[in-house]
């Protein structure tokens, strides 16, 4: 498996580990304010082999205690399985960023106890959903089956959105929550502007509307919080 990029220390993308992130190429969904859409459309190239990550892995060993591999969307790639399995046999605990359309992969991983935290994408209100993910439709069936399989299992996890002004309302968090019932926790990530977005003109919301979509979920979920901001 090809890896796309590899930040070798984080103490933000894993909850409560020192975790270093590995990214890998290709996704299904063309988000107009996705961070890496380099790793989406081809223009990034890979930096260096799975084998070569396992071994910066070795070294590693006492100094970090997870890795957190995100994308691009990671359950695209077959040989993610095989990466993962090799990774906790190293003795490294494993978060998963995925935005639910692969829930035979997540699944799969998640049966054989290789995933300890996922983190899935929740991109917008069912109706706006395939709008938010830049496609002109969507099947959320997919999607629906990742979050009913999270609910059920055992392995930590979490649900977030990205919050961009022109594509989030009040009204699209008030059909979330519910959507989420039960879930423990719910993140909102207000949107940030970097050169790698595709598409210009986009902002966050301000403090007061993110507070607002917050208090919209909070009866649904057990913790809501507003991450970033």
């Amino acid at each position: 498996m090809q890896i796309f990029g590899l930040q070798k220390m984080t103490l933000l993308d894993y909850p409560g580990r020192v975790a270093c992130t590995v990214f890998l190429g290709g996704c299904d969904f063309r988000c107009p304010f996705c961070h890496n859409f380099g790793l989406v459309d081809g223009t990034d190239r890979p930096q260096m082999t799975d084998g070569a990550l396992l071994d910066f892995l070795k070294t590693r060993k006492g100094l970090l205690d997870g890795v957190a591999i995100t994308g691009g969307e990671p359950c695209l790639q077959p040989g993610l399985y095989d990466l993962v399995s090799a990774i906790h046999d190293l003795g490294f605990s494993v978060k998963l960023d995925t935005n639910g359309c692969h829930p035979d992969m997540l699944r799969r991983l998640m049966d054989a106890s290789l995933v300890d935290y996922v983190a899935m994408d929740i991109k917008n209100s069912p109706e706006k959903y395939a709008m938010t993910a830049g496609l002109p439709s969507l099947n959320l069936e997919p999607v629906q089956e990742s979050m009913d399989l999270l609910m059920h299992a055992h392995a930590a996890f979490e649900f977030r959105t990205t919050v961009v002004e022109e594509l989030h309302t009040l009204t699209d968090f008030e059909a979330i929550g519910p959507w989420i019932h039960g879930a423990p926790a719910y993140y909102l990530q207000p949107f940030v502007d970097r050169e790698s977005v595709p598409f210009g003109g986009l902002h966050a919301p301000s403090s007061e509307a993110l507070k607002e979509y917050a208090d919209a979920v909070r009866p649904h979920v057990g913790k809501v919080e507003i991450r970033g901001k």
